[in-house]
C-alpha cells in the first residue's frame, strides 16, 4: 500500500514514454488508490512502448472503471510486436461493459502467444461473455493461456461462448482457467469439456470450477470430454463444493482412466456428496492410471 494515485501513475506514465526501446517491463501497481485518469495515463505511455515484446501490467485492487480500462486497452492494441502479456484488473470497477472492450482489443494482438487475464471481482456480467470469447477466437497463436474470472456475476452463456472459443485456440499447449464461483450448472461443465476436447494439443490443464452448481451429469460430460485429451500429462481439476454424487464421480474418474499419458493429478471434490462407496471406487479406477507418478486427492 503506496497510496499512489491518478497523479502518480500519469507521472510514472510520461516518463515511460520516453524509454522507446523498451523490450521487457513489469509494472506493478496493485493496492493502490489508481482511478480512471491514472490508468489512462499509463495507457497513453505504453502505446509509445512500440517495440515492446514482454509485458506485465499489475493493476488490481484499484479503482479503475470502464474509462480507464478503454485508455489502457487503446494503448494495448499498438503494442503490436507484444508476444507475452500478463495483465491484472482483479477487483476494479470494470463491469461487463468494460470486459467486452478488452476484448475486441485482445483480438488485434496477433502475435501473442502467451497471454494471462485476471479479472476476478469486476461484476462481469453475461454482455461480456460476446466480446471476450470472439477475441481469444482470434488468438490463433496462443500456446499458454491463463484465464481467472471467479467471483463475478455470469451464468452459462458466458462459459459457453468461452468455451467455443476455446475450441479454436488449437494450439493450446498450457491452459489454467479459473471460474469459480459464479453459477455454473451442469450445462456449463459439459460445454467447456467439449471445447477442451476439442485443444488436441493440451498437455497441462489446470480447470478450476468450484464453488458451483455442477452436479452429476456436469461431471460425467466433463470427464467424457477430458478423456479425448489424450496428451494430457499434467492435471488438476478443482470441482470442491459442487453437487457431484456417485454417478458424476463414476464417469468422471473412468473418463480419466483413458488418459493414457497423466503423470500429475490433482483431484479436488471436497464437500460434494461423495460416501464410502464412491470413495472406494475413485480408488479402484485409479489404479488403471499406470503412468500416475504424482497423486493429490482432496475428499473432505
Amino acid at each position: 500500500l503506496n497510496k499512489i494515485g491518478d497523479e502518480g501513475a500519469s507521472g510514472l506514465g510520461s516518463a515511460l514514454a520516453k524509454c522507446i526501446n523498451l523490450l521487457n517491463l513489469t509494472l506493478d501497481l496493485r493496492n493502490n488508490n489508481i482511478g480512471d485518469e491514472g490508468a489512462s495515463g499509463l495507457g497513453y505511455a505504453l502505446a509509445k512502448c512500440i517495440k515492446l515484446s514482454n509485458l506485465r501490467l499489475k493493476l488490481g485492487y484499484n479503482k479503475i472503471g470502464v474509462i480507464g480500462r478503454s485508455g489502457l486497452v487503446s494503448a494495448l492494441t499498438k503494442c503490436i510486436n507484444l508476444s507475452n502479456l500478463t495483465l491484472n484488473l482483479s477487483s476494479n470497477e470494470i463491469g461487463a461493459i468494460g470486459t467486452s472492450g478488452l476484448g475486441s482489443a485482445l483480438a488485434k494482438c496477433i502475435n501473442l502467444s502467451n497471454l494471462t487475464l485476471n479479472l476476478y471481482n469486476n461484476e462481469i456480467g453475461d454482455e461480456c461473455a460476446s466480446g471476450l470469447g470472439s477475441a481469444l477466437a482470434k488468438c490463433i497463436n496462443l500456446s499458454n493461456f491463463t484465464l481467472k474470472l471467479y467471483s463475478n456475476k455470469f451464468g452459462d452463456e458466458v462459459a459457453t461462448v468461452l468455451g467455443s472459443a476455446l475450441a479454436k485456440c488449437i494450439n493450446l499447449s498450457n491452459l489454467t482457467l479459473n471460474l469459480g464461483s459464479n453459477k455454473f450448472g451442469d450445462e456449463v461443465a459439459t460445454v467447456l469439456g467439449s471445447a477442451l476436447a476439442k485443444c488436441i494439443n493440451l498437455s497441462n490443464l489446470t480447470l478450476n470450477l468450484g464453488y458451483n452448481e455442477i452436479g452429476d451429469e456436469g461431471a460425467s460430460g466433463l470427464g467424457s470430454a477430458l478423456a479425448k485429451c489424450i496428451n494430457l500429462s499434467n492435471l488438476t481439476l478443482n470441482l470442491y463444493y459442487n453437487k457431484i454424487g456417485v454417478i458424476g464421480r463414476s464417469g468422471l474418474v473412468s473418463a480419466l482412466t483413458k488418459c493414457i499419458n497423466l503423470s500429475n493429478l490433482t483431484l479436488d471434490l471436497d464437500n460434494n456428496e461423495i460416501g464410502d462407496e464412491c470413495a472406494s471406487g475413485l480408488g479402484s479406477a485409479l489404479t488403471k492410471c499406470i503412468n500416475l507418478s504424482n497423486l493429490t486427492l482432496y475428499l473432505g
